[in-house]
């Protein structure tokens, strides 16, 4: 899916019960914490399933994806069995700017808006296209940053990330500097090894060419519930 390219330069250029007085844990399916890989993991560090999703934002597998697995696989998560680690591979501008701002506010936020950005991913990506049919000669001069904001903007990610709970001063800032751009550049690159999105590791084990009725069994028998 390459509509937005021409927007940017180059890619290259860039729980359990509480006990009175304690809050409750959050959930494991809103937990996620940065990995050495550069991605977030989603769930409980320790899970004995470790799921790797390989996605786009701009992918309609993807989101196809997201919604057949999103009750059965979040009650996984949410067991404590399985943990999600997404690595975003980057298909276009727009995809850039949706992955950096899916970043921006940090591992807290990120599960509410890596799940927003699929539910209502047919809205924005629409939004985006005809944004960027009125857009593209005006903001062609412009830095890199400032095209990657106002294509969010354009598109609808900024609100639909503050709709997901992120802090407004997040979503503001992020794209001030350029290093949540080169995280989500230098991450996606990490993912060559994979033809296209979605695509999956299950403990390390590729896996490609699957949707979800191909995939749950195969984490059902590694130990997924």
């Amino acid at each position: 899916m390459t509509r937005f390219r021409s927007l940017l330069l180059p890619l290259a250029a860039l729980a359990l019960g509480t006990t009175a007085g304690a809050a409750a844990p959050r959930p494991w399916t809103a937990v996620a914490s940065p990995v050495a890989t550069g991605s977030y993991l989603i769930g409980n560090p320790k899970a004995r399933v470790k799921l790797v999703e390989y996605v786009s934002y701009t992918c309609p597998h993807c989101g196809h994806f997201a919604a057949e697995s999103r009750a059965t696989l979040g009650a996984m998560v949410r067991s404590g069995s399985t943990s999600v680690e997404v690595r975003n591979q980057i298909h276009d501008g727009i995809d850039l700017a949706a992955a950096t701002l899916a970043r921006c506010a940090g591992p807290a936020a990120f599960p509410a808006l890596h799940e927003a950005f699929y539910v209502k991913q047919e809205e924005w990506y629409e939004r985006a296209a005809a944004w960027s049919e009125g857009n593209r000669a005006r903001i062609a001069s412009w830095p890199q940053l400032d095209q990657l904001k106002a294509v969010a903007q354009g598109a609808g990610l900024d609100a639909i990330a503050k709709q997901a709970g992120a802090p407004a001063a997040a979503i503001d800032a992020c794209f001030t500097t350029d290093a949540q751009v080169k995280r989500a550049i230098a991450g996606s690159e990490a993912t060559s090894k994979v033809k296209g999105t979605p695509a999956f590791e299950i403990n390390g084990r590729l896996i490609e060419n699957v949707g979800w009725a191909q995939l749950e069994p195969q984490l059902r028998a590694a130990g997924a519930r």
